[in-house]
Formats: structure tokens, C-alpha cells, sequence
């Protein structure tokens, strides 16, 4: 498939909204709702028993094909579509499982290993192939975003002269985001087609004051992303994707990961994915063009592949790695949906209930949610994928959120599930 630079390649608008977490390009949750749900999940889970960091209690039974399929179906039974989930542990075969239909009105099975849209994981990517570049000497971190593109970052209070490349792959940048997003069906169908160049995005964002001054914060931004693949683009001569595809992709033979380009649907097999919305209507939104960073599709075996080559060492030298280790915590908001959760350089960071944490970075695009992990050695991954995305009430947003987290939880501290078959 060919595909045509970022610097004039079309990208959709962001789907976020003020009702949803703006890393699913579909808005966020108001916050009192927000630190009220979070209060109680928290009494909840406040009494896990804690172990020392990164180990597992040896005379336990470990976390099997039943487990999984446990946790799936509790994802499930919120509402949910469909669902997949896999765990990588490169001693023998992944566990694999899956819960409820690819299509509504149907009994077509979730495939196991069909493809989704993986949304913001793909910062993960593009993070990645900053810090080789770092590595290699073609750029470097504190370099400004005017070093690489003079004069795009300006007017009402922005300064691509203060914003450096950290800033934007740590969202500390303030940059704000303007596009248009899927507040109801009716915007959905309107503008699902909607496109917009990279440059027109940044413009876009120059319309608002900064949210804070660069370094004094932390906000969620869609739009550090596509600077950021611009400056790949400067630094190397060649399409930032290109860059992704001859650093990562190929070597690590994740042959199911690609971009659509401008092709509003997804390769075979998927699950349809729906969105329901405030009204308690849920429609099946698949057929989308999103923006190249957030448009990557992908399968549960690709991202497994990934975060454990990527904390394995397989992409990055130890200090490259260390750096995008390096985290800030995330803004109140968006710590009642990663509780204690860190940001780095593409990276999140977020506490494991057996002791120690874990690497990750989720993502949504109408109607695919994913939640990742993988084990601080790479040695442990897990992946699940959800074909609706609960958008109508805060509380059903969150409980899918937490019941993802959990599943990603149990795999990673290789903890049975217990509980009756749902």
C-alpha cells in the first residue's frame, strides 16, 4: 500500500469531546464524576495484598487460559461488544481468549488475533524512532520545536522557540487541541470523512493560548504527536511512517500492524466496533478515516510484540530506554482512569496490585479501546482489545476502563481470578 507524506497526507480531526480521556479521541469525563468513581474503586482495591516489587508468590497458582477467559467475560458482560485478549510470556504458547460476537444481531465469533485500531498506542511507535534518532545523533531532545519547524508553533501565547521535543513527547508542551469530534450519531456520519492536513491541525491548535507554559504541566496532546512526526520527517528526509515501518516494524516482524491511509475500513478478519453515546444509542462506527499516528491498525500478537521487544532492549541502548523511563505524573483528570499513573516519553507508567508497575500505553478510536502492559524486562505482555467504547455515563466509561486494567493487572502479577464462570 503507498501512502503519502504527513506533510500533506490528510488526517482526520480528533474525535475528543469534553465527556471522555482525550488519549481516546473522543473526549473526556467530567471531573467530579470522575474523582467520585475513582474514591470508590479505590476502597475497593485498597486491601490487595502487596508484594516486593516485580515478584509473584511462588506458591500460588499462576494466571492460566481459564483466568483470562474469566476476565474477558467480565469485560463483556459491562456491555461490551466483543473482546480479545492475549498474553505473551515466551515460555510456550500465548493465552488467547475472547468473549462475545464480532457483529451485533449475529453469533460471528470474535477472532482471536483480528485486527483493531490501536490508536494512541501508536505514540509508543513514533516515541521510539525519536529516541533512536536521539541515539544516532540526528536530533536531540531539547531541541525546539522552531529548531525543526521554524515558525509553525506561534500567535496567542505559543512559542515553538520555548517547546522542545520532550515537551511534546511528554505532553508538557501545553500545546492545546481544536478539532471537531463525534458529540452524537448525527456528527458521526457528518464527518467521519472529515480530513485535515498536518499543518491545518497545528493551525487549528494556534487559535487557543497555551494551557500552561511549556514544562509547567501536564495535559494530554494530540497535537505534540503530529509535530513530532513532522520533525522525524525533517530529521530523516523521509515519511515519518517509513521511519516506523524500516525501524520497528520490520525487524520485529509485526507484519499485521499498517496504516489505512485513506481507507475508512480495516483488513479481515475484525470485529465491527461500536460507539454508544449519552443518548443510550449505539452505533457501529468502523467505517472512519482517523489520523496517521492514531490510525495505526493492528493485531493483540503485533503489540505483544512490540512492548517486549521494546523493554527488552531489542530497539533502544539502556540510557536511550532509561530516558523515555524518565516520568512526570499525569494531570489529576486523567489520574482517576490511570491511578498513580506516570507519563515518560511515550511511555505510561502505572502501579501493579502484586508490587512494582508496569509499562504501557492504551489508546481508543471510534469504538476500539486497547489496554496494554508489559513487565519491566519485556518478558511478560499482555494486550486486550474492546470492540464498543461505553460513552453513556461517566461511571460505565470507567468501569470499562478498570475492568481493562484489571484483566492487564492479573496477567502481568500472573494472578488467578477467582470467581464463578460468567
Amino acid at each position: 500500500m503507498t501512502f503519502t507524506s504527513p506533510a500533506s497526507a490528510p488526517h482526520q480531526r480528533n474525535t475528543a469531546s469534553p465527556a471522555r480521556p482525550a488519549w481516546r479521541r473522543r473526549g473526556r469525563v467530567p471531573g467530579r464524576w470522575l474523582v467520585l468513581a475513582a474514591a470508590a474503586l479505590a476502597a475497593g482495591t485498597a486491601a490487595a495484598t502487596q508484594l516486593p516489587a516485580g515478584a509473584h508468590d511462588a506458591t500460588a497458582p499462576g494466571y492460566g487460559q481459564d483466568d483470562l477467559r474469566r476476565d474477558t467475560d467480565a469485560i463483556r458482560a459491562l456491555g461490551i461488544t466483543g473482546v480479545q485478549a492475549r498474553v505473551t510470556t515466551g515460555a510456550g504458547r500465548d493465552l488467547v481468549a475472547t468473549s462475545g460476537v464480532a457483529e451485533v444481531d449475529t453469533d460471528r465469533p470474535v477472532p482471536d488475533n483480528g485486527y483493531f485500531r490501536m490508536a494512541s498506542t501508536g505514540k509508543a511507535l513514533v516515541a521510539t524512532v525519536v529516541l533512536q534518532l536521539v541515539d544516532e545523533g540526528e536530533l536531540a531532545l531539547e531541541d525546539t520545536v522552531d529548531r525543526w519547524l521554524p515558525g509553525l508553533v506561534d500567535g496567542n501565547g505559543n512559542d515553538g522557540s520555548r517547546i522542545t521535543v520532550r515537551h511534546l513527547l511528554q505532553h508538557t508542551s501545553g500545546l492545546h487541541g481544536d478539532l471537531p469530534g463525534f458529540a452524537t450519531p448525527q456528527q458521526y456520519y457528518e464527518h467521519r470523512y472529515d480530513t485535515y492536513t498536518p499543518r491545518e491541525i497545528v493551525a487549528r491548535a494556534m487559535r487557543h493560548r497555551p494551557d500552561f507554559a511549556p514544562g509547567d504541566g501536564w495535559a494530554y496532546s494530540n497535537t505534540g504527536y503530529v509535530l513530532l512526526d513532522m520533525i522525524i520527517e525533517e530529521a530523516t528526509g523521509r515519511p515519518w511512517h517509513q521511519e516506523v515501518q524500516d525501524r520497528i516494524l520490520r525487524p520485529l516482524g509485526m507484519h499485521h500492524t499498517y496504516l489505512p491511509g485513506s481507507t475508512p475500513t480495516l483488513r479481515s478478519p475484525h470485529a465491527n466496533a461500536y460507539e454508544v453515546y449519552p443518548s443510550g444509542e449505539r452505533i457501529d462506527v468502523t467505517r472512519v478515516i482517523v489520523p496517521d499516528t492514531g490510525g495505526y491498525v493492528s493485531t493483540t500478537s503485533d503489540v505483544n510484540r512490540f512492548f517486549g521487544a521494546l523493554l527488552g532492549g531489542e530497539l533502544l541502548p539502556p540510557e536511550r530506554l532509561a530516558e523515555m523511563q524518565d516520568t512526570v505524573p499525569v494531570d489529576e483528570e486523567t489520574q482517576v482512569f490511570w491511578p498513580d499513573g506516570r507519563y515518560g516519553l511515550g511511555l505510561v507508567n502505572r502501579p501493579l496490585s502484586c508490587g512494582g508497575s508496569y509499562w504501557s500505553h492504551e489508546g481508543g478510536e471510534s469504538g476500539y479501546i486497547t489496554l496494554n502492559g508489559a513487565t519491566h524486562d519485556g518478558s511478560r505482555s499482555v494486550t486486550v482489545s474492546m470492540s464498543t467504547a461505553l460513552g453513556d455515563s461517566p461511571d460505565n466509561t470507567l468501569q470499562q476502563e478498570q475492568a481493562a486494567s484489571d484483566l492487564v493487572d492479573h496477567a502481568l502479577c500472573d494472578t488467578p481470578v477467582a470467581g464463578q464462570d460468567t
